[in-house]
This record gives C-alpha cells, sequence and structure tokens, in this order.
C-alpha cells in the first residue's frame, strides 16, 4: 500500500495497448522513485507523453552494444523487445541516456523533475552479459534518499 519504489518489470506486447498501466503507473510518479526494464522502459515512455513503435527488426541476443551518453562508456547487454521509444516525441524534462549502438534507438532515459528512470535491454539477465549491473544499485539509492 506504501511502496518505498516502484519496479516495472519486462513483458511482452505492445506497450501503447496497456492504457490501464499507464493510468496506475502515471499516479506512481513523483510519489516514490520508479524504475522500469524492457517493458517498464515503454510503459515509462507511455507514462511521460512519448510514444513507442514497432521495429523492423527485433533486438534479441545477448550482444547488443549500449552507450551511456552521460559518461560515453559502452556496455554489452542482453535484449529481447520488438518496440523501441521515440525519442522525438520525449518532453523536454526526460533526458535520453543511453543508446544502442547498432540502430541507434533508445536504450535509457531519466526524468529530470522525478526519481523515474528505465533502461530498455536487461541488466538482470542471467546468463547474459554483466556490463550493466549498476542500475539495481541507483534504484536502491533513490529509494534511500527518498526516505
Amino acid at each position: 500500500k506504501n511502496p518505498d519504489g516502484v519496479f516495472l518489470s519486462n513483458g511482452p506486447g505492445d506497450p501503447a495497448a496497456l492504457t490501464y498501466i499507464h493510468k496506475e503507473v502515471k499516479q506512481l510518479i513523483g510519489q516514490v522513485p520508479v524504475f522500469g526494464i524492457c517493458l517498464g522502459h515503454q510503459i515509462l515512455t507511455h507514462c511521460f507523453g512519448g510514444t513507442t513503435y514497432k521495429l523492423k527488426f527485433g533486438h534479441r541476443g545477448g550482444n547488443h552494444p549500449v552507450k551511456d551518453l552521460r559518461t560515453g562508456r559502452v556496455a554489452i547487454t542482453a535484449q529481447n523487445h520488438g518496440f523501441a521509444t521515440d525519442d522525438k516525441s520525449l518532453p523536454d524534462f526526460v533526458e535520453v541516456t543511453h543508446i544502442n549502438l547498432n540502430d541507434q534507438t533508445v536504450e535509457g532515459m531519466r526524468s529530470t523533475k522525478d526519481p523515474v528512470f528505465s533502461v530498455q535491454h536487461h541488466p538482470e539477465a542471467a546468463p547474459g552479459p554483466n556490463d550493466d549491473k549498476g542500475f539495481f544499485d541507483e534504484f536502491i539509492e533513490l529509494i534511500e534518499s527518498s526516505n
């Protein structure tokens, strides 16, 4: 009833069709820290007023290079998605933080006004690359600093 933070996990399907979930998640933004992965990332895109689109070829497998635009660091990531965030649809308060180096699609974003961030790839994948495990620590730090 009173979570310290909310994690939006991955899952199948078209994120645009999940309007009932968008409504619920919008109520959480600004109330508690939120971290989204894969479908959770896409749901946050819609909650921020952005849009998603179906990729011509989905991203599948454990060898996708993703660049952190804040640090320049490149991580090899595991991915399994068929939709992507349209970066041009995001409002000014949403910062794109990561991009896929193969096709320049959005791989991460964060709100500059609320403790909300997300990644499109799967940092939790095991077996899989271990380059990008720090997102969970970042989420825990957001929760601890909010309490």
